[in-house]
């Protein structure tokens, strides 16, 4: 069975994550990446949070399977050489340098379009165009510029960044989609493009619900479905933090269970999502709120959504979240367990799927990374491990047309 980007040759300038994620999931798909690390370091991560003397950091090896490594000075003529054949060779090339990096090496769009008019060329940058664009930026920065930061935590405390990486990793997926569109209308054009994912504007496009909630507030003062609301507090002007009030105007929050004392995880999401009402009163005891006229509509419960969650709670306090889950869902009632990061690992289902997947490395050893999240059914995922620095240097020249003369001269020159 053929993979859906098989053929596909990626030219990877990428490190740390946003990029690699892109390349990562592209190289799931089928597509051959050939990842260009500095001669003798490599990508950054290879030793960051190092959690085994000698080998690569779990960080680099998560977010750079099924990719071949060959290092590569190109600082040098005959590093420059090579990178001119490489982008001869290739369809796409990623990266994600600081701003003006690529044109710095010599490598401007022009230069890389008279090496080859239909190359791709596809970037991770801090901001688009505008007075923030030559500025770097990181994941919490990004989470912070685009909106994330200043909508999340309670309204009594700070803004507060998100444990889901959504400014590098997210940015590394809307690339991916980009490159992907890019090479299908290739096929119409014959032509390469620029594709540009900006990290501020990946991340805003995770939080449009608070751009919608931003007009919504500008027009009515008052958002109903906000804790704020069933509070009665005054709304500013700008959205607030909503703790964990459901996004999507589905009144939601999280709960204690049992064990709740000693478990920092003993939390279920539960949802009063309207047409189960009934079934949530019987769950709960309380039959007598689906005729109260205080209870009975979405609009009167409002109000009092504080009291609502805290009646519902004393009965989750004596379930376990598992338990309390089967019991919902037996009723269609939307909720979730807290998982921690050590339940996903172990849990079964997830291994079943390729969700969470085992690797072996030859020199760290056996260790857990989270598998392709997208899954096409004639294009499955095998995923393999992450290259040792300069592994594939050889055989990529090789596939170039470089001879073993050439490639030890190359060595002894310390190009690669």
């Amino acid at each position: 069975m053929t993979k859906a980007l098989e053929g596909v040759r990626i030219l990877d300038f990428t490190h740390v994550q946003s990029g690699p994620t892109c390349t990562q999931l592209l190289a799931w798909f089928g597509a051959d990446v050939i990842k260009v690390e500095k001669t003798g370091e490599g990508d950054a991560t290879r030793g960051q949070l190092r959690d085994i003397q000698d080998a690569d950091s779990l960080y680099f090896t998560m977010l750079n399977h099924n990719k071949r490594s060959i290092t590569l000075d190109t600082k040098k003529p005959s590093g420059k050489q090579v990178l001119e054949t490489l982008i001869k060779e290739c369809d796409v090339m990623v990266e994600n340098f600081a701003p003006g990096a690529l044109d710095r090496m010599g490598f401007t769009w022009e230069r890389i379009q008279e090496l080859n008019p239909k190359m791709i060329v596809a970037s991770v940058k801090g901001f688009g165009p505008g007075p923030y664009e030559d500025c770097k930026v990181y994941e919490n920065v990004a989470q912070c510029t685009g909106g994330a930061a200043s909508t999340t935590g309670f309204d009594d405390g700070p803004p507060m960044v998100t444990g889901a990486q959504i400014g590098d990793s997210g940015t590394g997926l809307h690339l991916a989609l980009g490159i992907v569109t890019a090479l299908y209308q290739r096929e119409k054009t014959g032509r390469g493009q620029k594709v540009l994912a900006a990290m501020q504007d990946a991340v805003l496009n995770l939080c449009r619900v608070k751009l919608r909630d931003q007009q919504r507030l500008e027009r009515t003062g008052v958002m109903e479905e906000y804790p704020q609301f069933s509070d009665g507090k005054a709304f500013g002007e700008a959205v607030p933090r909503a703790g964990n009030a459901s996004g999507g105007g589905q009144p939601g929050w999280v709960l204690r269970c049992k064990g709740w004392e000693t478990d920092p995880n003993a939390y279920i999401y539960f949802i009063a999502q309207a047409p189960v009402w009934g079934a949530i009163c019987k769950v709960i005891g309380r039959e007598e709120w689906i005729t109260d006229p205080d209870y009975a509509t979405p609009r009167a419960r409002l109000p009092r959504l504080k009291s609502i969650f805290a009646t519902i709670e004393e009965w989750t306090m004596t379930k376990t979240k598992f338990e309390a889950m089967d019991i919902l869902n037996e009723f269609d009632i939307p909720c979730g367990p807290i998982l921690s990061m050590k339940e996903i690992a172990e849990e079964p289902s997830l291994r079943e799927t390729g969700t969470i997947v085992e690797v072996d490395h030859p020199v760290r050893g056996k260790y857990l990374t989270v598998g392709n999240p997208i899954k096409l059914s004639d294009s499955p995922t095998d995923v393999t491990r992450s290259p040792l620095l300069g592994e594939h240097t050889d055989e990529v020249l090789a596939q170039l047309g470089y001879s073993a003369e050439a490639i030890a001269a190359l060595r002894e020159e310390r190009v690669i």
